[in-house]
C-alpha cells in the first residue's frame, strides 16, 4: 500500500473516531433528540469515511458512508432513534472497530460488512415513505426553506441575544478548478464572524465538489449585510454574493420547537456557544511511545549518573562540588518529572471502553445496569494504562455476571430494580488507586469456607480460625471458584488469579471487601510509575537490596526475645496487632550475620496486611532506576527487579508483594 507511512496514524486517530462513536452512542440512546450528540456522531462517521478513502479502505469506506446516510436522516427529523436502530450502529461500530484491528494486523480492512449494509439499507429505506417528524410553519421568512425545526430553534435563541441571522448564496467562477478548496476559504471566512447553521448543498457533498458554481449556508452573526458582502466578494474567484436577512416571529414560540429543541428554552445562543466551545480539545503532538521509553533510559541513565557522583562527592569533600552536584540533582530531579508528565495519560482511556460493555451485557443478561465512573482524569504511566485494560475488564464483567441480581430478586430483597457499578480512580501518594464496586449480592464467606475444605486447602478448624480478609483471600486461589454454575461472562472467582498476577506484575496489589447483600469492592493499589521510584536501600548478608518506599509502613527495632512462636510461625506484637516475622536472609538466601540480640525491622504493607522484614542495616533512601531481569528470570518471585547504584553495583528490588 502507498500509504504505509501514513498508517500508524491512520491506525490512531481512527481509534479516537470509533471510542468517540462508543460514547457518544450511549448518550444518544439516553436522550434521543440530543442534536449536538447527533452532530457529533455525523462528524465521526464522516471523519472515518473520508480518511478510509483516502487511506483506500474501501470496506471501511462503505460502512461508514452507509452510516452516516442513516444519521443524515435522523439530523433531518426523517428517523426516530429507537433501540433496533442503536444495536445496528452499535454493530457498525464493532465492525469499524474489527476492521481497524485487520489493518494494524495485515493491512487490509477485509471485514463482511454485507448484513450491515442490508440492515441500514433496510432502515433508510424505511424512513423514506415517512413524513417529517414535525411539518415547518411559517415561522421563517419563506425565502429559507432549506432550516429544519432544531436550525429554527437555534436562531430564534439567537435573535433573543441581538444576533441576526442570514441565508447567503455565494456564486463561483466557472472556470474555478478547485472549487471545494475555494468553498473551504469561504467556510473560513464566515466562520470568522460568526457560527455557520447548516449548508446547502451539505459540508459533506461541497468537500467532494458535488455542486455547480453556488452553494447556501445560514449564519449566525453580529455583523452586517454590507461587511459580509465586502468580506466574501475579496476571497479570489467569487463572482456574485446574495445576503439575505431571516426574520424571525418571537411572539409565535413554543408552538412547535420546544419539544424538538435538544436543549431547554431557557438556555441562550450564548450559553450554547460557550457549551461547544468547552468541548474543543486542547492542543497535543502525537510522540511515538518508543521515542518516550528511549527518553526515559536517558533520564535514567543521567540519575545513575548523578548518584555516582554523590559518591564521589562524599569520599572528596569540596564545596564546589557539593554545589554542583546539588545543581544536577535539581536539573534531574524536574528533568525526571517533566518526562513523567509527558509519559502520564488519563485512565479515561482505559474507562471508556466499559459503558458499551456494561450496556451490551445488561441486554445480554436481562439486568439493569448502571455503571457510574469516576476520576477518569486520574493520570498514570503509559506503561500501566496498556496493561491494566483486561483485569478491570473480569472485574467489571465477574460484578454484571455474578454480583448483581435479577431485578426481581433485587426488588424481593428491598433494593432499587437498577443495579449500580461504580468505578473510581484517585492518587494516594505515589499510587493510583483503582476500585470495583458493586451493590449486588456479596461473596458469601461460609461457601468459601466450605470450598477450602472441599478442595484440601484447609481442615474445617483452621478455616473457622482465619480472618475474613484471609478467606476472600483464597478467591485469588487458581481454579477456586464458589459459583454453581459458570458462564462464559464470568464466574466469581475464576479466573481471578490471572487478574491478581498481573497487577502484581505491575508491582501492585488487590484486596477484596465484601458484605453479604450489600455488595463487593475490589480495590487495585498501582504504582505512577514502572520506570523511575524511590526506594530504602538495605544491607542483607553482604549483598545491598532495594525496598519500594510505597511497599513499606515504618522502620523499628525489635529484640529476639520479642519474638513468639505461634503453630510454628514467628511472630510480633506490632501496635497491637500481632504480623509474621519474614527473615528476608533466609528468604534471599543470604549469609545470615549476627545482630546480637537486635533486629533491624522493616514493616511492609500488602493492602491492609503488614509483616516483619528484617534486614542486617540501613543504607538510606536513594531514587532508583528499575532494570527489567530478562524472560529468563521472570518466575523469580520475589525480585521485582534490579537497579544500578552509583558505584556501578547491582542491588536487587525486593518485591513485597511476594513475600507474604
Amino acid at each position: 500500500m502507498e500509504n504505509n507511512q501514513y498508517i500508524d496514524i491512520f491506525i490512531e486517530e481512527s481509534q479516537e473516531h470509533i471510542e468517540n462513536l462508543n460514547s457518544n452512542l450511549l448518550l444518544l440512546e439516553n436522550d434521543p433528540k440530543n442534536r449536538q450528540i447527533i452532530d457529533e456522531i455525523f462528524r465521526s462517521a464522516h471523519t472515518l469515511k473520508g480518511m478510509a478513502a483516502t487511506m483506500g479502505f474501501e470496506n471501511m469506506n462503505k460502512l461508514a458512508h452507509k452510516m452516516e446516510d442513516v444519521l443524515q436522516e435522523v439530523k433531518n427529523g426523517e428517523l426516530n432513534i429507537s433501540h433496533p436502530i442503536m444495536d445496528i450502529l452499535f454493530k457498525c461500530v464493532d465492525t469499524l472497530s474489527e476492521m481497524l484491528d485487520s489493518i494494524s494486523q495485515t493491512g487490509e480492512d477485509n471485514v463482511p460488512i454485507d448484513e450491515l449494509m442490508f440492515l441500514l439499507s433496510g432502515v433508510s429505506s424505511k424512513s423514506k415513505n415517512k413524513e417529517p417528524v414535525v411539518e415547518k410553519e411559517n415561522n421563517v421568512s419563506s425565502s429559507d426553506t432549506l432550516l429544519n425545526v432544531y436550525e429554527e430553534d437555534i436562531i430564534r435563541e439567537a435573535v433573543k441575544d441581538n444576533y441576526k441571522a442570514y441565508k447567503i448564496t455565494v456564486h463561483i467562477d466557472k472556470g474555478c478548478v478547485m472549487k471545494s478548496a475555494r468553498a473551504f476559504i469561504i467556510f473560513n471566512s464566515l466562520d470568522e464572524i460568526g457560527d455557520i447553521i447548516n449548508s446547502f448543498p451539505s459540508v459533506e457533498d461541497i468537500e467532494d465538489e458535488k455542486f455547480e458554481e453556488s452553494f447556501t449556508v445560514h449564519i449566525i452573526t453580529k455583523e452586517d449585510k454590507e461587511s459580509i458582502e465586502k468580506r466574501l466578494l475579496s476571497i479570489a474567484e467569487v463572482n456574485k454574493v446574495e445576503v439575505e436577512l431571516i426574520n424571525i416571529d418571537l411572539n409565535k414560540e413554543g408552538e412547535t420547537f420546544v419539544k424538538e429543541a435538544s436543549f431547554s428554552q431557557s438556555q441562550s445562543f450564548e450559553n450554547i456557544k460557550k457549551s461547544q466551545s468547552n468541548n474543543k480539545t486542547s492542543k497535543s503532538v502525537r510522540v511515538d511511545i518508543d521515542r518516550l521509553d528511549n527518553l526515559m533510559n536517558l533520564v535514567s541513565e543521567l540519575i545513575i549518573i548523578k548518584t555516582r557522583l554523590e559518591g564521589l562527592e562524599a569520599d572528596n569533600r569540596n564545596s564546589e562540588t557539593a554545589s554542583a552536584i546539588e545543581y544536577l540533582e535539581r536539573i534531574t530531579t524536574n528533568l525526571h518529572d517533566a518526562v513523567m508528565k509527558v509519559r502520564m495519560v488519563p485512565v479515561e482511556r482505559v474507562f471508556n471502553r466499559f459503558p458499551r460493555m456494561v450496556r451490551d451485557l445488561s441486554y445480554e443478561l436481562g439486568k439493569k445496569i448502571i455503571l457510574n465512573m469516576y476520576g477518569q482524569d486520574t493520570e498514570v504511566d503509559r506503561t500501566v494504562i496498556d496493561e491494566i485494560g483486561d483485569p478491570l475488564i473480569h472485574l467489571i464483567r465477574n460484578s454484571i455476571d455474578h454480583g448483581i441480581e435479577m431485578p426481581q430478586e433485587r426488588l424481593q430483597k428491598g433494593k432499587p430494580e437498577q443495579g449500580t457499578i461504580n468505578l473510581r480512580a484517585y492518587h494516594e501518594g505515589n499510587n493510583v488507586i483503582i476500585e470495583v464496586s458493586d451493590d449486588g449480592r456479596g461473596i458469601d464467606i461460609e461457601k468459601v469456607k466450605a470450598k477450602a475444605v472441599e478442595k484440601g486447602i484447609y481442615t474445617a478448624e483452621q478455616v473457622n480460625d482465619l480472618s475474613k480478609d484471609k478467606i476472600l483471600d483464597l478467591l485469588f486461589r487458581p481454579g477456586f471458584s464458589t459459583t454453581d454454575k459458570v458462564t462464559d461472562i464470568s464466574g466469581r472467582g475464576v479466573g481471578l488469579d490471572v487478574v491478581k498476577n498481573k497487577i502484581e506484575s505491575l508491582n501492585g496489589s488487590i484486596e477484596i471487601l465484601s458484605e453479604i447483600n450489600k455488595g463487593t469492592k475490589f480495590i487495585i493499589k498501582l504504582p505512577l510509575t514502572l520506570a523511575i521510584i524511590q526506594a530504602l536501600l538495605v544491607k542483607v548478608g553482604d549483598e545491598k537490596f532495594a525496598i519500594p518506599l510505597n511497599s513499606i509502613s515504618e522502620i523499628v527495632h525489635k529484640k529476639e526475645e520479642e519474638i513468639h512462636n505461634v503453630q510454628g510461625k514467628e511472630v510480633v506484637l506490632f501496635r497491637g496487632k500481632v504480623i509474621p516475622i519474614i527473615r528476608l536472609n533466609e528468604v534471599l538466601e543470604t549469609k545470615k550475620i549476627s545482630n546480637n540480640g537486635n533486629l533491624v525491622c522493616v514493616i511492609i504493607k500488602k493492602g491492609e496486611n503488614l509483616a516483619c522484614c528484617t534486614v542486617d542495616e540501613l543504607i538510606g533512601q536513594q531514587e532508583i532506576v528499575i532494570k527489567s531481569l530478562g524472560k529468563y528470570l521472570s518466575n523469580v518471585k520475589v525480585i521485582a527487579g534490579a537497579t544500578i547504584l552509583g558505584d556501578g553495583q547491582v542491588a536487587l528490588i525486593v518485591d513485597a508483594n511476594n513475600l507474604f
